[in-house]
């Protein structure tokens, strides 16, 4: 069987399921989680309007809730992705 390719942001891998969206290594200490809280019709294309954005640690021995470090509600995928980019990138380099 071959290997699937990831569909990848600034050298990430990005993974889909349904409203959630997973961004970064599961192998790393953090990935972003991207939700999409609500959508807006353009053109007949559900558009992200309200995306919540949370940096999580990847430890799977932490409850669900223990696993969020940082949260933010942005309006629009582009921007969530913007600090969701940024957050997870300093988390990593930081350590």
């Amino acid at each position: 069987m071959a290997e699937q390719a990831f569909l990848t942001y600034r050298g990430k891998p990005l993974v889909r399921k349904d409203n959630v969206i997973y961004y970064g290594n599961m192998s790393d200490k953090y990935v972003i989680m991207l939700q999409i809280v609500s959508t807006q019709k353009v053109n007949d294309l559900d558009v992200a309007e309200k995306v919540l954005v949370q940096l999580m640690y990847t430890d799977p021995e932490l409850r669900t809730r223990d696993r969020v470090v940082k949260k933010s509600e942005k309006i629009g995928l582009y921007n969530a992705m913007d600090i969701g980019s940024i957050w997870l990138e300093r988390s990593l380099k930081n350590g």
